[in-house]
Formats: structure tokens, sequence, C-alpha cells
């Protein structure tokens, strides 16, 4: 029957989450929206975001691509899955109540999401997909906010800073990973010895004096997780002291 669906199967004006709460009911179907995001999540960590196509997602899910365009209708409803589905690992404890420990947590989790999952960083929608999820995610920070006398701006702009220092970090660390490993360097090490000949002509000439003393002098070059939390206790100093909080 028109505008009827049947195991959160796609209706044009039916919105996809309240499709999935739908298919939900029905934890028997051969194939729901739950499995298609998660389906779709493995096969970005095992082979990359761009492996995730309607044609390879159905042939992994054991259907025709036909009855998965039944269910999402494209690319961004099945990008808003995955980051449904990975938005759970970013689920800040209870236990945690104040402002600053709720933020330095989803921080921490978020780097952890990312670095688990390279390609989230690569959705298109990455920071801005709305999902259940990550709603809850976002409201769990803004009331950690709220009553400290900071206006609804203030809120959401300290929770959107700690967000893209986080994403942004993660990102890049995850990248530095992905790429010294597809050179074979296992270690800190080992990547400043393939780099030494580019490195030993730049500080010849003489024009970085300040960087040669870190590369001679540093002792963390190779602790990401000590650079990550001391860039984010950076983000929240400032936070606390602009707002006086």
């Amino acid at each position: 029957m028109a505008g009827q669906e049947k195991n959160g199967a796609a209706v044009p004006g039916k919105p996809l989450w309240e499709r999935l709460e739908q298919s939900r009911v029905a934890p028997r179907a051969a194939l729901s929206l739950e499995r298609i995001g998660a389906v779709a999540v493995e096969l970005a960590d095992a082979e990359g975001l761009a492996a995730v196509t309607m044609r390879r997602l159905a042939a992994e899910l054991g259907v025709a691509p036909m009855a998965a365009y039944r269910h999402v209708s494209g690319k961004d409803d099945l990008w808003a899955l995955m980051a449904e589905r990975v938005a759970a690992e970013q689920s800040i404890p209870e236990g945690l109540t104040g402002w600053r420990e709720v933020l330095r947590a989803f921080g921490l989790l978020t780097r952890e999401m990312v670095l688990r999952h390279p390609w989230a960083g690569e959705l298109p929608t990455a920071l801005f997909v709305l999902t259940p999820g990550r709603m809850a995610v976002t409201e769990r920070q803004l009331a950690a906010l709220d009553g400290l006398g900071l206006d609804e701006d203030a809120m959401m702009v300290s929770f959107r800073t700690v967000s893209a220092f986080a994403y942004g970090a993660a990102v890049s660390e995850g990248a530095l990973r992905q790429w010294t490993e597809s050179l074979g360097w296992t270690s800190g090490d080992e990547m400043r010895a393939g780099l030494s000949p580019q490195m030993t002509y730049l500080m010849s000439t003489g024009r970085y004096p300040t960087y040669e003393r870190y590369g001679l002098r540093a002792t963390r070059k190779d602790d990401a997780a000590w650079t990550f939390e001391t860039g984010l206790d950076c983000v929240l100093d400032g936070i606390a002291s602009r707002f006086g909080i």
C-alpha cells in the first residue's frame, strides 16, 4: 500500500531516523538499517571509505542492489548510518559531571574513534551530519556547560572548539600513521632515518634554528597521546580563561 513501509524500507518523506526506530521493532528482518550500517562500517574499516559503494555493500549483505536501495536512498543515508554507528564510541561515561571532564572525555574518545576508523575523518558530513547518537553526544556536553553563566552561543562554541581540535588532531595523527606504515617505517626512529637526507639539507641552510633545536632536544616527539592530551588541555584552559568558568 502506498506510503507504508516494512522493516525500515525507504519511503519518500519518512526521515531516516524514524525508519531506523521502526526497523528495530523487527529484529528478525533479513535486511535492516542497523545491519546495513554495521556492514558498511566493517567494510570501510577493512578497505577504506572508497570501497563502500551500494553495489559492494549489497554484495556483502548478500542481497540485490535494489534491495539495499529500498532501505537507503543513496550515499548520504549510508554515510549518516555509518556516522551514527561510530557515534556510540563517543558516549561519555555517566559518572562524569564537570564541564571540563565531560569535554575532555569527549576529546579523548573522539581521538580513539578516529584512529580506530580512519575513514571517519573522510566523511563529507563528518562534523555536521545529524544523527540521534551524535545529537546525544552534543547534548551531553551542552548540558555539562549549562548553568555556568554562559549564554547558548558560548556553550556551543566551547563544544565546537573542542570537537574541531579533537577531529583535526586525530585525523592528522592517523594520516601520519598511514603514511609511515605505507613506507614500511614502524617507529619514529625509522621515520627520521628515512627523512634524514631531506632534513639534513634543510637544517644545513641555517633557516630553521628553532626547529633544529626542537629536533635535537625534544623528548616526546613520538608520544602521540601526550601531544594530543596536552593540546586538548590547552584548548580547555583557553575556554576556562575566556569565559571565566
